[in-house]
């Protein structure tokens, strides 16, 4: 008598989300596709928001609704028109449609889909989708730190492979930092303690995903971010060995009043 594969419900989890984002991912094309033409306005804070971004929220939210209904989930533009759900219960949905919303308007690719899974605070699951470039990198690992994890990276539609962040390099560090945010005197006050032997830049979450697969050592962030902004992107480094902690020193959380993060800074491995 055969018997069938032991379940795997952090692989399963992973794929549909995936899934999720992927599609997601291709509404956004459609609209990217457009050019010029594509609508923006501003939002409250003054930030940009196009049809984009409202699309590929309504595929996502519907998706996750059939996916686990019994899971609430806080994203970008619905937090921003005031709908924020109970997230007393500590499980919950962290959702960036369109991460990196003036990459996409100044067509550099550098955009990406954002889907966390976020349990007392931490960041458990994430997927983060670059559809311009047709990449999508993965990351599960349970609350528990000794339990294994699972971290990847893939073409779309293609084959995936196993990624891990890397110690620091005894010769000096490789330093992601935001395309748009990635100076100032904190900045080059924290950098003066390391050894720094490239500086390379780089829109929305891939640069947690620069140091979940070893490409960079640090992402020092000293600006406003949101929750929804770097869930999906830790848990892919958290899964990958990698951490995320304050400028403060203890481990960057999520579910805090506003979703507003402190400054933070991105570690690969050790």
């Amino acid at each position: 008598m055969s018997r069938s594969a032991p379940r795997d419900p952090a692989g399963d989890l992973l794929a549909a989300i995936t899934e999720i984002a992927e599609r997601a991912g291709a509404v956004i094309l459609e609209h990217y596709a457009q050019g010029a033409a594509v609508e923006v306005r501003a939002k409250a804070d003054a930030s940009p928001v196009t049809a984009a971004d409202e699309a590929a929220e309504d595929v996502i939210l519907e998706a996750l609704a059939a996916l686990t209904p019994e899971i609430p989930v806080v994203s970008e533009e619905a937090a921003a028109a005031g709908h924020v759900p109970d997230v007393s219960g500590g499980t919950f949905w962290l959702v960036d449609p369109l991460d990196g919303t003036k990459e996409f308007l100044s067509r550099n690719g550098e955009f990406t889909v954002n889907i966390a899974l976020v349990e007392q605070g931490v960041p458990v699951a994430g997927v983060v989708h670059a559809p311009a470039r047709a990449l999508t990198w993965t990351g599960a690992k349970p609350l528990d730190e000794s339990a294994p994890a699972t971290a990847g990276v893939a073409e779309t539609g293609g084959p995936g492979r196993d990624i891990c962040a890397r110690p620091l390099p005894a010769g000096g560090a490789v330093v992601v930092a935001s395309r748009r945010h990635g100076s100032g005197e904190i900045f080059d006050a924290f950098l003066a303690d390391y050894i720094v032997t490239k500086r390379i830049t780089a829109g929305s979450s891939l640069k947690f995903c620069l140091v979940a697969d070893g490409t960079a050592d640090l992402y020092p962030r000293f600006g406003r971010t949101m929750e929804w902004d770097t869930a999906a992107g830790h848990a892919v480094l958290r899964a990958a060995g990698g951490k995320v902690l304050t400028a403060d020193g203890v481990p960057l959380t999520y579910a805090k009043p506003g979703f507003e993060n402190p400054f933070f800074i991105a570690y690969g491995r050790g």
